[in-house]
């Protein structure tokens, strides 16, 4: 039977609904928006600030050093860099729905002080507990970063869905006995689940 429900972050609760100012920005600093992407999510740097060994301040810098910027360029440099990202608290509110009967979380690869940000954007009730990959030092689709959600969730695999954007974290997910839902927009996601957790029922 189905008892947690774990959740990712950025690409799924948070996701950039409006590309335009991180457009606008890349081509400003002469990139495509998929260049600026990779310099700060991809590579050597997002891979560090995901597990947690730099922190977002030091990301940051070191991305103003690969592009060469003076140290008075840009000083709205990740303001603007996320200024097209969103909440979707209509699906905060689903994911709220589902409690006290079932348990929610969160597995997400983000940078250090996961719980703090989840605090500053007042959703951090929605959750029961939440493992992020900058505070753990494992990335998805680690199987040790879904196990240790699984011990704090007091659950067992087969007791749990996992909701992610990337195929290969669904994979990671299902590798150790969860079943996964492929976020492809919040409406197929609530639906899957539902009509999921109507059959266990």
């Amino acid at each position: 039977m189905i008892t947690t429900i774990l959740w990712d972050i950025g690409g799924v609760i948070l996701r950039t609904e409006d590309s335009g100012p991180r457009e606008q920005l890349a081509a400003e600093l002469g990139l495509t928006r998929h260049e600026l992407e990779k310099l700060i999510f991809g590579g050597d740097l997002g891979t560090r600030a995901q597990k947690g060994e730099i922190t977002p301040v030091e990301l940051w810098a070191a991305a103003r050093s690969a592009l060469k910027l003076p140290p008075d360029a840009y000083p709205d440099f990740s303001e603007r860099f996320f200024d097209g990202d969103r909440i979707d608290y209509d699906l905060v509110n689903f994911i709220c729905s589902l409690k006290p009967r079932y348990k929610t979380g969160i597995i997400s690869n983000a940078w250090k002080n996961l719980p703090e940000a989840l605090e500053h954007w007042e959703i951090a009730d929605a959750f029961d507990m939440v493992v992020g990959s900058g505070d753990e030092g494992i990335m998805k689709p680690d199987a040790r970063i879904y196990q240790l959600a699984l011990a704090r969730a007091g659950a067992q695999a087969n007791e749990c869905v996992f909701v992610d954007d990337f195929p290969h974290n669904i994979e990671g997910a299902q590798a150790v006995g969860m079943q996964g839902i492929l976020f492809r927009s919040a409406e197929q996601v609530i639906s899957e689940l539902k009509t999921l957790l109507e059959r266990d029922a």
